[in-house]
């Protein structure tokens, strides 16, 4: 079953909707954002009834904003507490606290921040918000000689974004303070099953241009990053299924792995994969491998096959984030045509409204060893050459 949300629904996932004839709740929301009355539609009340009665019934969201649907339609059901518990990265560091005794972290409200002195906290560290979404208000924080300006540039985030996305998205209220985590960065979607199996349907590489880098670029896959990762973040992310003791839920797990191969996860994104429906719009054009399909079907991916003459080939998301310095609305004009004309093989792009959101759009690429220049160079832009 799917629920529809905002900010956004890209056609590929209305047209799995469409094509597998998978149930869509008529929310008031979601049919306003897709006018199509030949889909599967389910009006709430049976929807609600459904997932009540039968708990091996998979709820997929394409956004975190149908989390206020949840928590006011399906309190018989479990699902409110197992994303509260991974939506909260407070209540989620506790979780696995066990594992890891000795991480440092601190949950603090927002109104308090300015409170702490900063000569008392352990550095470097990250702060963002405890429940969050994108990397916003995201930050580390290399000194206490860096805490003043780190919250200035918190302040101004939060008070911009506070009407973008609802609060079970992102809440400024509280705010976690935790040890920087080393290690390559991997993005994962994927569904624990009725057995409370993982099954993974992708592994993405987060890439950053620098130790300071935070923000949400370049996400890559390919054969070698599955082959290469896979049964160490199945075992992995298994291990966090049985902890938190779930089944028949999907989710978008991000973690790191050192240079000891040992892993920690970063955060767990409830009951979606990755946001504006961009890592699962990946996995069509880098494997064409349909993973709302896969997720709401409970089916299992054949990687071997999946896998077959990909050797060599990248297939990335480029988020395009403001990294000009520049202020939305000072921005006349984004160049996507200009934009394009520095690829050799772009796949799509997404255009979204970066007045509200901050995002000038989504970008899906492939490239291989004699392109892979252009993954450096647009990790590395603040894509001021596209504005004018």
């Amino acid at each position: 079953m799917i629920l529809i949300d905002k900010p956004y629904v890209s056609d590929y996932l209305i047209k799995t909707i469409k094509d597998f004839k998978l149930q869509i709740i008529a929310t008031k929301t979601a049919r306003e954002m897709i006018n199509d009355d030949s889909l599967n539609w389910i009006n709430e009340i049976e929807a609600i009834k459904i997932l009540e009665n039968n708990p091996k019934h998979i709820l997929y969201s394409n956004s975190e904003n149908s989390i206020n649907w949840v928590e006011h339609n399906l309190t018989k059901t479990k699902l409110p507490e197992r994303i509260k518990l991974f939506k909260d990265k407070i209540l989620f560091r506790e979780l696995l606290k066990d594992e890891y005794p000795q991480f440092y972290f601190l949950g603090v409200k927002y109104q308090e921040l300015r409170d702490i002195n900063p000569k008392e906290l352990n550095y470097p560290f990250i702060i963002k918000p405890a429940v969050g979404f994108f990397s916003i208000a995201v930050h580390k924080v290399n000194s206490k000689n860096e805490w003043q300006s780190v919250l200035d540039e918190i302040d101004s985030e939060m008070e911009k974004l506070v009407t973008a996305y609802p609060k079970e998205v992102i809440d400024g209220n509280n705010f976690i303070i935790e040890e920087i985590i080393p290690g390559e960065e991997y993005a994962v979607d994927c569904y624990f099953n009725d057995d409370g199996e993982v099954i993974i349907l992708n592994i993405m590489k987060h890439v950053f241009s620098s130790d300071d880098d935070v923000y949400d670029r370049v996400y890559s896959t390919s054969k070698e990053i599955i082959q290469d990762n896979y049964d160490q973040i199945h075992k992995y992310i298994g291990n966090i299924g049985r902890k938190a003791k779930i089944k028949n839920f999907p989710a978008h797990i991000e973690l790191r792995i050192d240079s000891n191969n040992s892993i920690n996860a970063i955060e767990v994104n409830p009951m979606r994969f990755g946001g504006w429906c961009t890592s699962a719009d990946l996995s069509w054009h880098a494997f064409q491998i349909n993973t709302y399909d896969y997720v709401v079907n409970s089916k299992v991916p054949d990687w071997n096959e999946l896998l077959k003459g990909k050797e060599g080939k990248k297939y990335s998301l480029i988020v395009l984030n403001n990294s000009s310095g520049i202020k939305e609305e000072e921005i006349k004009y984004f160049d996507y045509d200009l934009l394009l004309k520095d690829f050799s093989k772009p796949l799509e792009i997404r255009k979204t409204d970066y007045v509200n959101f901050t995002i000038f759009g989504f970008l899906f690429l492939e490239t291989d060893e004699n392109s892979e220049d252009e993954l450096n160079e647009i990790l590395n832009s603040n894509l001021r050459k596209y504005i004018s």
